[in-house]
């Protein structure tokens, strides 16, 4: 594969494909030795390619007219523990989100807090590596004011987003090869990107449980397992290491590659 391969290549399965290797879900790229190289071959191309755009270069946004008539529910549908359910039966009126780590100002941030910052509104297409996209519009503060408000530290490398959804180590999804909870983090680069949110609201409602309430990520310059759902906390840290098996997600510790860029 040459570094002009790019990852929108590999999501039209034009190499995968031919090699009879198209993702029936995301479960595949761990137990598929061939895929995972195919796809790990790309992330040192794109990671270069987009930090020599720059920081700032922005995902394509639509108009609502290009918005899907239905965005698939992905993942998780609904996470049963025992302290979400208590969230949901609230109307989440009693969630906190936790900002803490290598902070100066750690916080505490209930959905009122964070409905009433100023918002971003971005219409973009989501692109999962089982192979399917659809175009939604999210809205919720950029995660760079968030982590300005909470003052991070000169030693700070990445954000990690701790979530509610926990896999228990299920077959179809990995097996139980590292911790079962689930688990995203991204650079400084893509936390301060300004389409990087914290989404509270998908097609100008709410976010349904089915699609992440109250809030999940939107890092829209990588694939769709970067984008984490049933957000709990935050936690800004110098190394990955301490979470799941060290490889910065859920499904990176399971064989995906950490940079998912598109």
């Amino acid at each position: 594969m040459t570094p002009q391969l790019s990852r929108r290549g590999l999501l039209g399965f034009g190499g995968i494909a031919a090699g009879g290797l198209l993702l029936s879900g995301c479960d595949q790229l761990a137990t598929n030795d061939k895929l995972g190289k195919i796809v790990r071959s790309a992330e040192g191309a794109t990671l270069r390619w987009q930090r020599l755009v720059g920081r700032d270069g922005l995902a394509r946004e639509f108009t609502a007219a290009d918005m899907s008539p239905v965005f698939k529910v992905n993942g998780t549908h609904e996470p049963m523990e025992a302290e979400y359910q208590a969230h949901v039966a609230e109307n989440f009126v009693n969630w906190k989100l936790a900002i803490a780590g290598l902070v100066n100002n750690p916080m505490s941030l209930s959905l009122a807090d964070i409905r009433a910052m100023p918002a971003r509104t971005q219409i973009t297409r989501h692109d999962c590596v089982e192979g399917w996209s659809a175009i939604g519009q999210w809205t919720g503060p950029q995660l760079g004011l968030l982590l300005k408000a909470a003052n991070m530290k000169t030693n700070a490398r990445y954000v990690v987003f701790r979530c509610a959804d926990n896999y228990g180590g299920e077959l179809s999804k990995g097996g139980a090869q590292s911790t079962s909870i689930y688990y995203e983090s991204v650079d400084l680069v893509d936390a301060f990107h300004p389409q990087t949110i914290l989404a509270h609201s998908m097609n100008g409602a709410p976010l349904s449980v089915g699609h992440g309430a109250p809030v999940r990520m939107r890092i829209e310059r990588q694939l769709g397992y970067k984008q984490a759902k049933y957000v709990m906390g935050i936690d800004v840290v110098a190394s990955l290491d301490g979470y799941g098996s060290g490889k910065g997600g859920y499904w990176e510790d399971r064989g995906y590659e950490w940079y998912a860029g598109i």
